[in-house]
């Protein structure tokens, strides 16, 4: 069965906001929890909670250093950062070239709100490719990295999970992906991303990981052609 439509990530993927998003909340926790080390204590903490919402990752991890914050003061937090992040009108270099050469139909498969990503799409001119294929987390009873937002955009494409490629930049995102069948590959070209970050997408699944947006077509017609030889 031959790959026909890619499934792109929002945050992280199409705009740089997961490293925004992560110097906000690093520098929010390291305020709140000033016993904890910054690089020791709080980053291996966040690091793999990326791409979870935002609400329940912020229980986990105030809770995981010891004073679990409220609702209300998470909620204000969350509100600053996507005031920031809103502000943000740049898409990551070179990926709406790439998403255009790859020649496949595009959707958007967030946990962000349906609102938020439309909001990217138009800030950064990239809303022409998606023609308002956008799927989110939030809408349905589980988001990442549960699979149901990858097959709600496999069903609105009208084709099998299998058919569909994904561009995934955190483990949230490609456990979900995995999960709903489809095939993975990992970007790593984020702010916000580690050493070592390739090789945690590819041990969950990931099929390639790559850094610059300009390596995605080639990886794109590799895969392509290969399942066109073996079907």
């Amino acid at each position: 069965m031959g790959f026909t439509h890619l499934i792109s990530d929002c945050d992280g993927v199409l705009i740089d906001s997961e490293a925004l998003s992560y110097v906000m909340t690093a520098d929010e926790l390291a305020s709140r929890f000033p016993s904890a080390d910054r690089a020791r204590d709080i980053l291996p903490l966040l690091q793999p909670r990326l791409g979870m919402l935002f609400v329940p990752m912020m229980v986990e991890l105030s809770t995981l250093l010891g004073a679990p914050m409220t609702l209300t003061e998470i909620e204000a937090l969350h509100h600053r950062v996507d005031e920031a992040i809103d502000r943000l009108d740049t898409p990551m270099p070179g990926v709406g070239a790439a998403l255009a050469a790859t020649g496949l139909p595009l959707a958007v498969a967030s946990n962000s709100e349906a609102r938020r990503v439309r909001g990217v799409l138009a800030r950064t001119g990239l809303a022409p490719l998606f023609h308002d294929r956008v799927y989110s987390g939030r809408d349905l009873d589980r988001p990442k990295p549960a699979p149901d937002v990858y097959l709600a955009a496999a069903a609105g494409f009208g084709v099998a999970p299998a058919r569909c490629l994904v561009v995934e930049d955190s483990t949230t995102g490609v456990t979900a992906a995995r999960a709903a069948g489809m095939t993975v590959l990992g970007f790593t070209g984020g702010g916000h991303l580690a050493p070592g970050h390739g090789e945690r997408l590819r041990a969950l699944g990931a099929v390639a990981t790559f850094g610059h947006m300009e390596e995605l077509p080639a990886l794109v017609s590799g895969l392509v052609g290969m399942a066109g030889k073996a079907a």
